[in-house]
């Protein structure tokens, strides 16, 4: 508990760097004795990790090549150009990206695309970035943040990207750390449970995922863009004539037309980003017989193709003149066939991975699961769970508000690895407590804790939005409190009536789980 409050406290004050307070347990787990150097250390490189790392070269890759813009742009052009239509289509492509490149690098490579297409409108007389007369292009050399005031406009592109970054975030294991965590931690804890495989969590989690991303877009659309007022300032202000959504289109269409015609080396990467998404879910999708079963005997979990596809895109090269070699040197009219004078580079380099991956989350999904692993093995989240008894009584449907709304509120003032690296591992034990399926509490609790809408310190995506669009405390809460409020009534209403339908096994209490009950009370 001691080991564990100094990190909570220095993860929340940021008085030691987050990765740096997540190296702690290497230090005072074998002190207090309560892990020894060795089993603390191997919590740091888990399989759990290899998946984040692959996931996040693979990200890199599509990053790399532009593949991202060339996504993002295609859609928004698709989907039509007055706001409603253009904000629908940014968080349309700012949730699916997220799904398999982290919330924070998503927003990042969002928040550039909202900007450019809001001083374009601004430019034409479309709409206003900024209120009180501030010229959002060129300010003055005197002129100071906190003057800038945003306009209903900016806010609602702006929170609305951050949303669904975190949303889309939930959509996949490869989307959050904090789906990772809560797949370590889960398996950790109930290793002869079986594993929590990819198919069926993106099976549970993208409906879900879509529904709330349209009801947040809807209820940032009635607050700042005045959907069903009609005659209401916010609706006016924020209309567009066809001849301002054909500047809109015109604007984007030049984006895109600026990227050239698809090149190789993203043809070969998306090629790639599918076959992943093919391989992954017919590892051991359940309903049928997996690759991984056929293969062998030994398991093979998600981190192996995960790595196969990393060591792919260095295998691969970045454009197809190898392929010179196989045709004649001379072609009928008398043309020569240039062969590649220089090695051909891969989909992606060492370099580029050494510069853009945030090495620093490593420490931090390592720190979360020596922490979650000294909790369990010294006994102090049963201790915990055990105080909460009184909690049995209460309807199932109740307690699985109340976790899912205390891991809302607990990851707006810790990072979400943090909160799950604390929370989850109490759940499990509670969950045996109560007699109750593991999963029916920590799944929707695990997602939860992906919803930090409202203060910056609870995620990255929040704070980048903040700053871009200089969004104040008092509208950061006024958007953010009714898209938490929307997130957690999704979440508690869908998994009791979709949950079982996914995993069947949850409206029982496992005959393991009474195994290990009846263990942990000898």
């Amino acid at each position: 508990m001691y080991a564990t409050l100094i990190m909570i406290i220095y993860w929340m004050t940021e008085t030691l760097p987050l990765p740096v307070t997540s190296l702690l347990p290497v230090v005072l787990f074998p002190l207090l004795g309560i892990l020894g150097t060795d089993e603390t250390c191997q919590m740091y490189m888990k399989q759990t990790i290899m998946m984040f790392m692959g996931g996040i070269i693979m990200a890199l890759a599509i990053e790399y090549c532009n593949l991202h813009k060339r996504i993002a742009l295609r859609v928004i052009v698709s989907v039509g150009c007055s706001q409603r239509s253009l904000n629908f289509g940014l968080l349309l492509v700012t949730m699916f990206v997220s799904m398999w490149i982290s919330n924070t690098a998503t927003v990042a490579m969002m928040c550039p695309v909202v900007k450019a297409v809001l001083e374009e409108l601004e430019e034409q007389g479309l709409c206003q970035m900024f209120v009180q007369g501030v010229d959002s292009i060129v300010l003055p050399k005197n002129h100071t943040n906190e003057h800038i005031k945003p306009s209903n406009i900016t806010i609602c592109y702006y929170m609305g990207i951050a949303y669904a970054a975190s949303i889309g975030g939930c959509g996949s294991l490869f989307g959050s750390g904090t789906n990772l965590a809560f797949k370590e931690i889960y398996e950790s804890h109930f290793p002869n449970e079986g594993f929590v495989d990819f198919p069926r969590f993106m099976i549970f989690n993208v409906p879900g995922m879509l529904l709330g991303m349209f009801l947040i877009w809807v209820y940032l659309q009635v607050v700042y863009m005045g959907m069903f007022r009609p005659n209401s300032s916010a609706a006016k202000n924020s209309q567009i004539s066809l001849e301002g959504q054909v500047i809109a289109r015109s604007v984007i269409v030049a984006r895109y037309e600026e990227l050239g015609p698809m090149s190789s080396h993203e043809i070969s990467v998306a090629v790639l980003f599918v076959l992943s998404i093919g391989v992954f879910s017919t590892r051991q999708p359940g309903f049928v017989t997996g690759w991984a079963d056929l293969l062998s005997e030994v398991k093979i979990h998600d981190a192996s193709p995960t790595v196969l596809f990393v060591i792919l895109l260095f295998l691969l090269p970045d454009n197809w003149k190898w392929l010179n070699y196989f045709r004649k040197q001379s072609s009928g009219k008398g043309n020569v066939i240039k062969l590649p004078s220089n090695p051909t580079p891969g989909l992606i380099s060492w370099e580029y991975i050494a510069e853009k991956t945030p090495w620093s989350l490593i420490f931090m999904l390592g720190g979360g699961f020596a922490l979650a692993e000294g909790a369990r093995v010294s006994g102090m989240t049963t201790m915990i769970s055990e105080s909460l008894t009184s909690l049995k009584d209460l309807p199932l449907l109740l307690v699985l508000l109340l976790a899912c709304s205390i891991a809302e509120v607990l990851t707006e003032f810790a990072s979400n690895i943090a909160v799950s690296s604390v929370l989850l591992p109490i759940l499990a034990e509670m969950s045996l407590a109560f007699e109750i399926h593991p999963m029916y509490l920590m799944l929707p609790s695990a997602i939860a804790i992906s919803h930090a809408f409202i203060l910056p310190v609870g995620t990255p995506a929040i704070a980048i939005v903040s700053g871009m669009g200089h969004i104040g405390m008092k509208d950061l809460l006024k958007a953010g409190l009714g898209a938490k409020i929307i997130a957690l009534l999704i979440l508690w209403i869908a998994f009791p009536l979709w949950g079982p339908c996914v995993y069947s096994e949850i409206e029982i209490f496992p005959e393991w789980a009474i195994l290990l009950t009846n263990s942990s009370v000898v």
